[in-house]
């Protein structure tokens, strides 16, 4: 089994990164989710062990000094952290993993995986990106402007990633998503491990 490639795909809360993944896994069945650990709350329609592994402080601790997360970080408050075993045996097993992470746990991953590919997706104005956080009628205005900051703190990263997308049109977004996850596994070495014969035949 040829390893799967590790994908790292960021934005700013409300540009539109879940809906995104979530198109994209259901367009290619060889992608898999990574389902992170988080100690805050479930929002409304949000299920435990489908969207995130949801524990309290002590669990996420626990977990944390044994060393079973490949990255973790404090968000909004609230800790993350990434499974190593299920990230690995995903790879493991021929998958290409996506984890929704934020720049801060984009640098962990990179110490750990040098080859992962990241990916960051921005809204197409900050007005959009305000709008998009209110029209989800989960957070105060408090809250909103909460995020509004965090966003332009994350999207200064935006330089140390691969590749760039903004979500202005969904679909022409989500096509650049595919594009990128098919272009690696076109890359000379991949098709090399997958198709040995047919080009030692043809070379």
């Amino acid at each position: 089994m040829i390893p799967g490639n590790l994908f790292i795909i960021t934005a700013a809360s409300g540009a539109g990164k879940t809906s995104l993944v979530n198109a994209l896994l259901t367009k290619d069945g060889q992608v898999r989710l990574s389902i992170s650990h988080t100690t805050r709350a479930p929002r409304p329609g949000e299920e435990n062990g489908v969207h995130y592994h949801f524990v309290n402080e002590t669990k996420f601790a626990e977990i944390l000094n044994a060393g079973g997360f490949l990255e973790s970080a404090s968000v909004h408050g609230a800790r993350y952290g990434t499974s190593q075993v299920a990230v690995e045996s995903a790879l493991t097993a021929g998958f290409d993993v996506i984890l929704e992470i934020d720049w801060q746990g984009a640098v962990q991953i990179r110490q750990t995986y040098p080859q992962a590919i990241s990916v960051f997706i921005l809204p197409p104005s900050i007005e959009t990106l305000a709008e998009r956080l209110s029209r989800r009628g989960q957070d105060s205005a408090d809250v909103i402007a909460m995020r509004l900051a965090a966003a332009r703190e994350e999207m200064r990263h935006v330089a140390e990633f691969d590749y760039v997308t903004i979500n202005d049109d969904f679909d022409a977004a989500l096509q650049d998503l595919l594009a990128i996850v098919r272009a690696q596994r076109l890359k000379l070495q991949t098709q090399i491990q997958r198709h040995t014969a047919l080009i030692k035949e043809l070379t």
